[in-house]
């Protein structure tokens, strides 16, 4: 049985930083591409970033320069750093598991972000 548990969300001030943390079990988890993807009230869900098995990252436009998605393997774990927050990063956010793009296989239950003063 696959399980995605997210961790980390939260409130934060404009301009702050968090850390979601999403921990895998039942999966052979080095082999899989990774991904963050984000769902805010009203929009579609988006892809925020996502990593291949071989370390390939590519990010949504919105937030280049501001988040980063890391991996520890050995760990069955993957992290997205998010610095310089912004209100419009208010969503929540879901880790995934499979193909990348549009393609995942395994989700994890989510995790509120909020932005605000």
């Amino acid at each position: 049985q696959v399980q995605l548990v997210e961790s980390g969300g939260g409130l934060v001030q404009p301009g702050g930083s968090l850390r979601l943390s999403c921990a895998a079990s039942g999966i052979i988890f080095r082999i899989n591409t990774v991904g963050w993807l984000r769902q805010a009230p009203g929009k579609q869900r988006e892809l925020v970033a996502q990593m291949t098995m071989f370390g390939f990252t590519n990010y949504a436009d919105s937030v280049k320069g501001r988040f980063t998605i890391s991996r520890d393997n050995a760990k069955n774990t993957v992290f997205l750093q998010m610095n310089s927050l912004k209100p419009e990063d208010t969503a929540v956010y879901y880790c995934a598991v499979g193909e990348g793009g549009s393609s995942w296989k395994y989700w994890g239950q989510g995790t509120q972000v909020t932005v605000s003063s």
